[in-house]
């Protein structure tokens, strides 16, 4: 297995900070980023291996690109309630966060009760990445029955009146997966988007519009249809 070191140099050979100021119109910041891209990240991942230690090494350097690696490369059976705690805490750009969220900690038996803390939470990304955990589950969990994405629905309604642009964007996603995940949880979160459209917020009203255009679509009403069949 390789070390840190070893990784990191790995990473500084792929940086590239003629990239840096691009993506910091796009948000994606942080002390010491090296600008490598997702690509690299996944394949220094898949050439480390999955390695707990590893990771949380990685996440000790601060290095915004290294953590994406170590949410990589680490082992959601490992994961402790403390070391989620420890790593939302620093979560300081949507990337790091949605990387994590979705390449780590979707994975852990916590999941769920996660995302009820930190729905709660008031920091802006900490409060995102219950959101990205929706949105990645939605994704990733392919057996579970459909109640557990419905029993999220109120934690998505209490977010959506949420202002900072992070957290609404997190909100918007989490339903529009959802919705996109089989014709019973589509109606479902349609629905859900025509009441968040009535309450009095912005953010709120941003949300479900955004939702409804891609849930009533054609395209994705055309590719439920394909992989379904009509449902009543």
């Amino acid at each position: 297995m390789p070390s840190v070191e070893e990784v990191i140099k790995k990473l500084k050979a792929k940086a590239r900070p003629e990239q840096l100021e691009g993506m910091a119109r796009y948000a994606i910041v942080g002390e010491g980023r090296l600008g490598v891209s997702v690509p690299e990240m996944r394949k220094i991942a898949k050439d480390s291996g999955k390695n707990h230690g590893l990771a949380l090494e990685l996440w000790e350097t601060g290095i915004p690109d290294a953590r994406i690696v170590a949410g990589m490369v680490g082992e959601s059976d490992k994961l402790t309630e403390k070391q989620m705690e420890n790593w939302v805490k620093d979560f300081d750009s949507w990337d790091v966060c949605d990387q994590v969220c979705m390449n780590l900690f979707d994975r852990s038996p916590l999941v769920v009760k996660k995302i009820h803390d930190w729905a709660d939470r008031e920091e802006e990304f900490v409060k995102r990445a219950a959101f990205a955990l929706i949105a990645s589950l939605a994704i990733h969990d392919k057996n579970t029955k459909d109640e557990k994405f419905t029993r999220l629905f109120p934690v998505i309604k209490d977010g959506a009146t949420d202002e900072r642009n992070f957290v609404k964007k997190a909100v918007n996603w989490a339903l529009r997966n959802i919705g996109k995940k089989n014709p019973p949880l589509n109606k479902a979160a349609i629905k859900l988007a025509k009441e968040i459209k009535q309450m009095n917020s912005k953010a709120a009203r941003w949300i479900a519009n955004d939702a409804l255009r891609e849930l009533e679509s054609d395209a994705v009403q055309h590719r439920l249809r394909k992989k379904f069949g009509d449902i009543p």
